[in-house]
């Protein structure tokens, strides 16, 4: 069975993508902050009969991301990572004046130096999964218009976003037998939306719904090339961006 680790996997959009790859006979090692909210997402995972390892902590934290690669090596190997956690800097999202270096820097280190570790740790397995007779190994960093657009207060987590965008545009250069994307899912009913903006209670869809993006993704990879994407295109037609 193929192997993924996906990183804050206990709520949103890495709960839900854990639990259709679950239905789809993936095993998984799954990460998330807090330990019994995760937990809930392993069973919910594990009720499709795949092999799940729930690890709770934290991605910025070098000893757990070392024991989030060795789960998957337990389990025989890695053939996808799915960088989803992510730091807001600032609860509720604020303008540049306000934003402290401490908060930037949070963000920074949760969605791109935690990302940049997971896949040092990660790449010799992900090199091997074409090896074990699966398809090439996939890199998936979820991004966010933030990362390309400019909106008021978005500024921190949008910057920490576009470094992750070019982080896995230089890995697709240099990893070319792996499949690298960097994927915007769009707006989502998500707890990290409600304390980025916590009065906008504006419709949105819930992550599930943009799950079969990545689906698609995963399911053309020997033929679509490394890149960043975009989540509603993928659900139409051509998605790269």
């Amino acid at each position: 069975m193929p192997v993924a680790v996906i990183t804050g996997a206990s709520r949103g959009l890495g709960r839900a993508l854990a639990t259709a790859l679950a239905e789809r006979g993936w095993d998984l090692v799954l990460d998330a902050r807090t330990g019994n909210v995760l937990e809930d997402a392993a069973r919910e995972a594990r009720a499709y009969g795949t092999r799940v390892v729930a690890l709770a902590g934290d991605v910025t934290d070098a000893g757990h991301r070392t024991e989030l690669v060795a789960a998957a090596r337990g389990l025989g190997g890695l053939d996808l990572l799915v960088n989803n956690a992510s730091a807001l800097g600032a609860e509720p999202l604020v303008r540049l004046e306000e934003l402290s270096p401490e908060g930037l820097r949070a963000a920074l280190e949760t969605n791109v130096v935690a990302a940049l570790g997971l896949v040092r740790e990660a790449l010799p397995l992900l090199r091997e999964a074409a090896g074990r007779g699966g398809e090439a190994g996939a890199v998936i960093s979820v991004s966010s218009d933030a990362a390309v657009e400019a909106y008021e207060t978005w500024g921190g987590y949008g910057a920490s976003k576009a470094a992750l965008d070019q982080l896995s545009a230089v890995l697709a250069a240099e990893e070319p037998g792996l499949r690298v994307w960097a994927v915007d899912p769009g707006d989502m009913r998500t707890g990290l939306y409600a304390a980025a903006v916590p009065d906008d209670d504006a419709w949105r869809p819930e992550p599930a719904a943009v799950v079969p993006a990545f689906l698609r993704l995963l399911g053309e990879r020997p033929r679509r090339a490394s890149g960043r994407y975009v989540a509603s295109a993928l659900l139409g037609a051509e998605g790269e961006r």
